[in-house]
């Protein structure tokens, strides 16, 4: 049940939607998704961490970057089912569908200099 609850309790927040939204574009550092979402860099952290925690994100260092992208599932069935289901849903949703128009453009070394 507690495995349950800490998904269901990630996936509350628009924010954290709309990063998992964006990760299935592609692999994104900090950087691009603060930018998409237009949020700081300390609260995109923060969502990324509670996505981590329930299963449905992990990441990989890259020299200096840190890559994120959606998790393969194995942690818990409940993040396996809940990322199955959200590649088919909210894609119409006005906020979502510019989100992931605009993803292929985000590119980490323009955003930072």
């Amino acid at each position: 049940m507690k495995t349950f609850a800490k998904v269901m309790k990630a996936l509350s927040d628009p924010n954290r939607v709309k990063i998992v939204k964006l990760l299935q574009q592609k692999v994104m550092c900090v950087c691009e998704l603060q930018a998409a979402l237009k949020i700081s860099q300390p609260s995109v952290s923060k969502h990324l961490k509670i996505l981590e925690e329930a299963g449905l994100v992990d990441y990989q260092k890259d020299g200096l970057w840190v890559n994120y992208y959606l998790a393969d599932g194995k942690q818990s069935p409940y993040s396996a089912s809940l990322l199955g289901h959200l590649r088919h849903w909210l894609d119409n949703d006005p906020e979502i569908a510019e989100l992931i128009k605009k993803a292929p453009f985000l590119n980490r070394e323009e955003l930072t200099g």
